[in-house]
């Protein structure tokens, strides 16, 4: 890769992207919608993620894409503009790109997408591990963006020949106030986090992940979930299923704290492995 676009680079993941890329020594091009001042990118491009006239102007002489502007809750805005936003600007980014020549892209889907996270009403995977494959109870703008977001993926990976690589998400954070915050409540209250598994990230491999999904050869689409190994909490996971999600098959043993979330995939295609975990 000789120069990257980042979308929504001022989002925390995307400044960490942009840090990566700056110790690798490619150049990164920023697509924001108003700029901070502070991003370490050689090249800003104030626009929407939605409009195709910014996306195209962010895309000049770019080789590869992470796609990572979204709206990235359902909670605070219509349900309308949470859908619209996050699979318009999906497909905005990698319709130019691909337009542009860019065969390389990677987009921040997220565990979300199947339903769970922000349903109103309790709900239950079928099985555990968890895995791509895993029936969607979508509920929500969000979840449905994401999964649309995937079958865009897959659509502009056949019309343009691209690579692309969707990244199911967990909770991300930093070895900081927030993540750590976050954790202790959840270890007060596991049911917290049961809608996301107690599955997370730390946000300098999130960025690694990005950067990796960037690396798999050929053209093609894949959904691949990222997340540490473990969980953020101090209980046995199989307890915790039984305990939050008694209707999930526990398809092999998840013995400890792992998490049950299948990431062979990350590891088989990506060949990542989280290195910032909990204690």
């Amino acid at each position: 890769m000789n120069r990257t676009l980042v979308t929504g680079a001022a989002g925390r993941i995307g400044r960490m992207v942009l840090a990566l890329l700056a110790e690798r020594g490619t150049e990164a091009v920023a697509l924001v919608l108003e700029d901070p001042g502070d991003l370490a990118a050689g090249h800003v491009v104030e626009g929407d993620a939605t409009d195709p006239k910014a996306v195209r102007a962010a895309l000049e002489n770019v080789d590869a894409v992470v796609h990572l502007a979204a709206i990235p809750t359902p909670e605070r805005l219509p349900a309308e503009q949470v859908f619209a936003v996050n699979t318009q600007s999906t497909f905005t980014v990698l319709e130019q790109a691909g337009l542009a020549g860019v065969r390389r892209a990677c987009l921040a889907s997220s565990m979300a997408a199947d339903g769970l996270a922000f349903a109103a009403r309790p709900l239950h995977p079928a099985y555990v591990p968890v895995d791509a494959d895993l029936p969607g109870q979508a509920e929500d703008p969000y979840a449905l963006s994401k999964q649309t977001d995937e079958l865009t993926a897959r659509m502009m990976a056949r019309r343009h020949g691209m690579g692309v690589i969707a990244l199911r998400l967990p909770y991300v954070g930093g070895f900081e106030e927030r993540l750590v915050a976050f954790a202790a409540r959840c270890a007060a209250d596991p049911g917290l986090h049961a809608p996301g598994l107690w599955a997370y990230l730390e946000t300098r491999d999130a960025a690694r992940a990005c950067l990796l999904a960037l690396e798999v050869p050929g053209p093609g689409a894949h959904v691949v979930t990222v997340a540490a190994p473990e969980t953020l909490v101090p209980h046995p996971t199989e307890e915790l299923l039984r305990r939050y999600h008694p209707e999930a098959e526990i398809r092999r043993p998840l013995p400890g704290r792992t998490v049950p979330v299948d990431l062979s995939a990350a590891q088989s295609l990506l060949g990542f492995t989280a290195e910032h975990r909990l204690p």
